[in-house]
């Protein structure tokens, strides 16, 4: 009884804090209209940290590049920290929304790229900063200490060990617990816990085969570095089938290959780049040194004599929801969500916010809400094409405004108060 009548509480304090949205619906489209790309936060984040300072917050900025934090001080109690990303993709959008970003800026290397946020990060930043200002308005409700973080780059992986590296917790109170969540192709309206395993770790290799060039017309006298390539290439795709346990998760990916600039010359060198996703520490460590192994392997069967540079770019551990965490949230969750607290596999995306949490030792968990709009999802169900929606990462994808909005900012909020001590 008394645990119903907690749950009818943080419901009936959800729905009577809420702000009006409509403002923060406006924040959304704008983001969405102006993306900046990972590492050039600088106008998203000063939307973020010149709300929290209007709200009532402590606020700290350019941590770890364009970085925000915001201190809300409540009283004795759990400190709990919310996380949103605010970076966008190098994509150019193809939504034909009436808010489309048309924006080119040029990247870390100064190429012209398009700007898009093709993975919901604008609604990321939109929730948190309404979820924020409930928190707020409800304090009278809660004690504890709340910390809303705007991080950047997370699309590189490298943004949350930025603003780690930056001092973030010499600025900031430790956490004992970090949230997050996330936009997905999923029904709007509805959300998703999972304990264990829910997001992969990432690993990323740009990698360089020699070779010895020479005329196209006199292979004999050269290395050619291209057949070289094609043979790592599909060497790398046994790994997952012939040195991975059946039933745990690896891929191996070759997202790029270049080599050469004329069809009648053999080049000296090849370049590839390679990406790998696991959840098991042990099949990770098996599949990079696997990588190396297979690389130098056929380097030496193709008779080069010059090593290979492999150069690990990026990496980041696994995401593993805390157990017990689950359990509380789907206590409060469960009621106010009812129907609309659904299952759904997990993605094997990488996510780098974890480090926020272990860093300190703290527990953490992220959940998924939904962003495809209402009746397309019913129609594909229908159909069985929902494989055949926009997703994450695509140029046709944008998370539908309302009910999504409304429902993350629902869940981020009551996912700090069921933490939050009660008053």
């Amino acid at each position: 009884m008394q645990l119903r009548e907690n749950n009818n509480d943080l419901s009936e304090i959800i729905n009577r804090h809420r702000p009006d949205l409509k403002s923060f619906e406006d924040v959304y489209r704008h983001l969405h209209t102006n993306p900046e790309l990972s590492g050039q936060e600088e106008q998203t984040a000063k939307i973020a940290s010149d709300h929290l300072k209007a709200t009532g917050f402590e606020v700290h900025t350019k941590i770890g590049g364009h970085g925000v934090a915001g201190i809300l001080r409540n009283g004795t109690g759990p400190t709990i920290l919310l996380r949103a990303d605010m970076d966008a993709l190098p994509v150019e959008e193809q939504t034909g929304l009436p808010y489309a970003s048309t924006r080119h800026v040029k990247d870390e290397t100064g190429a012209d790229k398009p700007v898009m946020h093709a993975c919901g990060h604008d609604s990321h930043v939109a929730t948190l900063m309404a979820a924020a200002t409930l928190l707020h308005s409800a304090r009278d409700n809660w004690s504890g200490t709340l910390i809303c973080i705007f991080q950047p780059a997370e699309e590189h992986l490298d943004g949350a060990k930025a603003m780690l590296d930056d001092g973030l917790y010499d600025k900031i109170p430790k956490p004992d617990l970090v949230l997050a969540q996330h936009v997905t192709r999923m029904r709007a309206g509805t959300v998703n816990l999972r304990a264990g395993p829910l997001l992969t770790a990432a690993d990323a290799f740009d990698v360089r085969v020699f070779g010895r060039g020479g005329h196209g017309s006199a292979p004999h006298t050269t290395i050619d570095p291209i057949v070289l390539g094609a043979a790592i290439v599909m060497r790398l795709q046994t790994i997952v089938s012939r040195e991975v346990t059946p039933g745990k998760l690896a891929v191996v990916t070759c997202g790029s290959i270049h080599s050469g600039q004329s069809p009648n010359v053999i080049p000296a060198y090849l370049d590839l780049q390679l990406n790998v996703r696991t959840y098991d520490d042990e099949v990770r460590k098996r599949v990079c040194a696997s990588i190396h192994r297979i690389i130098e392997a056929e380097c030496m069967a193709a008779g080069v004599g010059k090593k290979a540079e492999i150069k690990l770019t990026s990496s980041t551990p696994s995401t593993i929801n805390d157990g017990k965490t689950i359990d509380a949230l789907r206590e409060t969750f469960r009621p106010f969500f009812g129907d609309r607290l659904v299952d759904m596999e997990p993605p094997t995306a990488s996510e780098d916010f974890s480090l926020l949490a272990t860093a300190v030792g703290a527990p953490y968990v992220m959940w998924m809400f939904g962003g495809t709009d209402p009746q397309i999802w019913d129609d594909a169900v229908a159909k069985g094409t929902v494989d055949q929606l926009p997703s994450n990462h695509s140029p046709f994808y944008a998370p539908v405004i309302q009910p999504t909005l409304c429902t993350a900012v629902d869940a981020i909020a009551l996912g700090a108060l069921t933490f939050l001590k009660r008053k």
